[in-house]
């Protein structure tokens, strides 16, 4: 049985007491909310002989097919490797399994995740499905990102936003999640997973605690000259690409904003405090604005997944980095 997340309980109260299911749902938000878990309930529930109003029965034939993974009214599409591409040629695969008829003389549920990884290809083969799937088809497209999905896909499904717990929630069911650790670093985790607490927990399994106490130290002897950026390149090969990205985006808002407001209140964890208050005093706004275009520009390259010499672009952001201060 998926897993049902608090937060949650209130759209999942609306998708389960539907009498009629649109063909198509489109469940999107940001990663780490629990939106796959929440398409594999709502998959469960349509595919279930005995519903209840709460949840799929998990005990007639066609549940424990599903928990099985043999459920022959059920297609899961996803890329073959982890952050590849979904395929033409699994698409085709899937219109195939639409147009036949369902084999237990219920529904057909089609689960695919996440849908931004479709190449145009692949999500214009998939249109037609979308269009007038047929028999009684439903399926749950779930989407991290929609501002990468064609907008005839969009127009296509009924689309669903998912809920982002508040603070109090999210903490409260990471007390459960991660027993131990104290909450000053479940509120840490929940700041770096920028409030999503399945990404909080997914970074505390990869050691994101060790890796940005690695990188903020390595920031401030770049500063003060005590390593080189070609040095700081070898000694962070390790840590995820995104994740240098998504620290120095932030920490440039957070520059840019505290020249705005002088906010001292807004200046982002604990760590860099000091760093970007010294690096907002010391730097000229234009300059900010262009290193901040730059990583942009860059955090892009990485998120497509661009055949980019990791060393030679993580060396491009600290000459850049290093040269902030000094340039008004």
């Amino acid at each position: 049985m998926a897993e049902a997340y608090p937060w949650q309980d209130e759209l999942w109260q609306q998708l389960a007491g539907r009498k009629q299911h649109a063909h198509a749902y489109l469940l999107h938000g940001p990663a780490g909310i629990g939106k796959r878990a929440l398409a594999e309930r709502l998959m469960a529930h349509l595919l279930c002989q005995r519903p209840t109003a709460q949840d799929a029965c998990g005990e007639c034939k066609s549940c424990l097919l599903l928990k099985a993974g043999s459920h022959p009214d059920n297609y899961i599409l996803e890329p073959e490797e982890a952050d590849k591409a979904i395929k033409v040629d699994q698409v085709r695969d899937l219109v195939s399994f639409v147009v036949q008829t369902a084999q237990m003389g219920g529904r057909k549920v089609v689960l695919i995740e996440p849908v931004e990884s479709m190449n145009v290809n692949a999500a214009n083969a998939l249109l037609k499905s979308l269009e007038e799937p047929s028999g009684d088809t439903v399926l749950l497209l779930v989407s991290h990102q929609t501002s990468r999905l064609l907008p005839t896909i969009k127009s296509r499904c009924q689309q669903q936003a998912c809920p982002l717990p508040s603070e109090a929630m999210s903490l409260a069911w990471l007390a459960t999640a991660l027993p131990d650790c104290t909450q000053d670093e479940r509120i840490e985790l929940l700041t770096l997973a920028a409030g999503s607490p399945l990404a909080a927990v997914k970074l505390q399994t990869q050691g994101v605690r060790e890796q940005r106490l690695l990188v903020v130290e390595g920031v401030k002897q770049l500063l003060k000259q005590q390593k080189s950026p070609t040095q700081l390149a070898e000694e962070w090969k390790s840590i995820p690409q995104l994740l240098l990205f998504d620290w120095f985006c932030d920490w440039s808002s957070l520059i840019l904003r505290y020249q705005l407001t002088q906010d001292e209140q807004g200046l982002g964890l604990m760590d860099m405090r000091k760093v970007i208050q010294y690096l907002a005093q010391k730097s000229g706004q234009g300059k900010v604005l262009a290193i901040q275009d730059w990583i942009l520009a860059q955090r892009q390259k990485v998120m497509s997944k661009a055949n980019l010499n990791p060393a030679l672009l993580l060396e491009a952001l600290l000459v850049q980095w290093v040269s902030l201060p000094g340039q008004k």
